[in-house]
């Protein structure tokens, strides 16, 4: 689905009109016009006022032009399991699981390697298997390569 239709079907669904959705945006009815009929694209800070009053990702309101993970457990990102910030707005980079209310849960990636090995592994994915994979993937998401810099800052 396009933005233009995104915004539209969103709008809608919130039972705003053009005039009320510019009202609460600081924007013209036409301006939401333009969105809507696919002429311009609001701005980023416009995107972020929308994201929040919608309560869906900016990625999303883009038409998901991205997958987006979990940067700290490697997870797919939905809408519902996006991690927020203090202030209520979405960080797209993290899950609600690894990174709430401007903290991350897990400190170290030992930990969070132990968490993921004990809910995944299963039958048909022995523990040993699952902490290979999970050992071998983890280190290349943006949060642990961010540690691994920090830590070597620190020696």
């Amino acid at each position: 689905m396009e933005t233009k239709d995104i915004l539209l079907e969103l709008r809608t669904k919130k039972g705003l009109s053009q005039d009320a959705l510019g009202e609460k945006l600081h924007v013209t009815r036409q301006a939401v016009s333009r969105w809507e009929t696919g002429d311009t694209l609001p701005n980023t800070e416009t995107l972020k006022a929308l994201s929040k009053l919608y309560d869906v990702s900016i990625n999303t309101l883009l038409g998901s032009p991205r997958k987006l993970i979990c940067q700290c457990c490697g997870m797919p990102l939905e809408d519902s399991f996006i991690s927020r910030e203090p202030d209520g707005t979405m960080n797209e980079e993290y899950c609600k699981w690894c990174y709430a209310g401007g903290e991350f849960v897990y400190t170290s990636l030992d930990t969070l390697l132990d968490f993921l090995v004990g809910h995944m592994a299963n039958e048909n994915w022995p523990p040993e298997q699952a902490r290979a994979y999970f050992e071998d993937q983890l280190p290349k998401l943006k949060h642990w390569q961010q540690a691994g810099k920090q830590e070597n800052s620190d020696k």
